[in-house]
């Protein structure tokens, strides 16, 4: 008992670190001032004046952030009761973190390029070509969705059938769940750096209070067991 303690612990610390890391390197890439021109919202008055250094860390901090992040997800998978099950959660699993970077880098890319053409003397050429730029990469966005939520809405399966050692309420904990709470909060958020900052790292703040209560049930179920 003492040693499934120390994993869901250290699996919980690895998943709340890679959601900062993450969450850390959105805030990084867009907090600024919100007033922006042309069809794309995140390319700000703001975004244009952020230093490099920023979009660097930004793109730095995804590396651990996914290794972290991938650990906490893998050991969840230990709370599936069907083996089978288990390994279909697995290789959606696996598949799903392949897409995580290359989101971040098509943002963090165009960010950059942007910010770095208007402070170089391109700035009214700037809006133009990342705007192009964005329309000529931006099928990447729905693919890389695509690859990332299966093993959301099969962890939603798993437990809404009783497939895991949960209670099947629980199920409605799920981080889509949570995201989409979080997005209708974002939507009250006054025009602003942090509404920016705290859209753009819905994710990675989802994740949080999804491993926080994946793992607090754990921990109460692991308490009913022992009395």
């Amino acid at each position: 008992m003492q040693k499934k303690s120390k994993i869901k612990l250290w699996a919980l610390i690895s998943g709340l670190s890679g959601c900062l890391c993450f969450g850390g390197g959105d805030w990084l890439m867009i907090y600024g001032d919100p007033v922006f021109e042309g069809k794309l919202r995140w390319l700000t008055f703001g975004t244009a004046a952020i230093p490099q250094w920023r979009y660097i860390l930004a793109m730095a901090l995804a590396f651990p952030g996914i290794v972290l992040y991938g650990s906490a997800l893998f050991t969840v998978q230990n709370y599936i009761t069907d083996e089978k099950k288990k390994k279909a959660y697995h290789y959606l699993n696996a598949l799903g973190l392949t897409s995580w970077i290359a989101l971040h880098l098509i943002y963090v890319v165009i960010l950059s390029l942007f910010a770095w053409l208007n402070n170089n003397g391109f700035s009214n050429d700037a809006l133009a070509i990342c705007e192009a730029l964005y329309d000529n990469f931006s099928w990447i966005i729905p693919v890389c969705e695509g690859l990332m939520l299966p093993v959301f809405l099969y962890w939603f399966y798993l437990q809404i059938t009783g497939n895991t050692i949960f209670k099947k309420r629980i199920a409605f904990t799920n981080v889509l769940v949570i995201f989409g709470i979080l997005k209708g909060i974002s939507m009250l958020i006054p025009e602003s750096g942090f509404k920016l900052g705290f859209t753009n790292g819905l994710m990675s703040e989802s994740m949080i209070i999804w491993f926080l209560l994946v793992f607090l049930e754990i921990g109460a179920d692991n308490e009913e067991l022992s009395k």
